[in-house]
């Protein structure tokens, strides 16, 4: 993307029919870190990549829980994504202190995605540049959705944005159709396997990545590393194995073919 003469106020359109300080909060979700949302009929599950900015800091959370059967992923900005949150929690409690009851998951959505809206035909506004993996569990079942900064919002069974998060899409597109029939442990151990395809080559650890889960009889939290580390490396074991079993019998091959027959002088 380039400057140009239509993209100076997020009221003015192009010839073509273009916003593009919308689309410039939409790249700012694309440069952010990854974050994988996947859903089952009792259960959601989000995780996140962490990394630090420099060796010398901490990483910043980018994953946030509104209410106990509700929580979020953010990739773009972060400090956006903190100021939406704590909006999203204020709707949770006034909608409990009023009603005396959970706020659904789908009004919830719907009013961040009317928030979001306003902000991209006010001239004295700025789009969003963060966009949000919204997990919850109300009377309907799981559920899980994606806002966008346009104001679009969209429910899926397994999503992925930030940096690289096509390779995490086309893992979960493959395997997406046996997710309702999954357990709580398939789909965190999915999860962390879509977190590592965006990672490209580098090794997965607890200490980058962040797994929360929200379900039937378990409130939205975060999973302790310690856990997480386990299932990395039960995975990795698993994987070890299945290599060396698959080297054994090609090794063989190359034995036997190297056991040529002596030639007659």
């Amino acid at each position: 993307m380039f400057r140009n003469q239509y993209d100076t106020d997020v009221t003015t359109w192009s010839p073509a029919g273009r916003l593009f300080q919308v689309e410039y909060a939409m790249e700012a979700v694309k440069q952010g870190a990854a974050a994988v949302g996947l859903r089952s009929t009792s259960h959601v599950v989000l995780a996140t990549v962490n990394k630090a900015a420099s060796d010398l800091s901490s990483h910043q959370r980018k994953v946030f829980k509104i209410d106990d059967h509700i929580g979020v992923a953010i990739a773009g900005l972060t400090a956006d994504g903190r100021v939406l949150s704590r909006y999203l929690r204020n709707e949770c409690i006034n909608h409990a202190f009023v009603y005396e009851s959970p706020l659904p998951v789908s009004r919830l959505v719907v009013r961040l995605a009317d928030k979001a809206q306003v902000c991209t035909q006010r001239s004295w506004k700025r789009p969003y540049g963060v966009g949000l993996l919204v997990a919850g569990l109300d009377e309907t079942g799981a559920h899980l959705y994606y806002n966008c900064p346009s104001g679009n919002y969209f429910e899926y069974q397994a999503f992925a944005i930030g940096s690289r998060s096509q390779a995490a899409k086309t893992y979960m597109e493959r395997r997406f159709e046996a997710f309702n029939n999954y357990s709580r442990d398939e789909l965190i151990k999915d999860a962390i396997f879509a977190i590592r395809e965006t990672l490209q080559g580098e090794k997965l650890t607890s200490s980058i990545c962040t797994v929360a889960i929200v379900g039937i009889d378990e409130p939205f939290h975060v999973i302790d590393q310690k856990i997480i580390q386990e299932v990395i490396d039960s995975v990795e074991i698993k994987e070890d194995a299945a290599a060396a079993a698959d080297q054994a019998p090609a090794q063989d091959d190359e034995d036997k073919s190297s056991e040529a027959a002596p030639m007659d002088i």
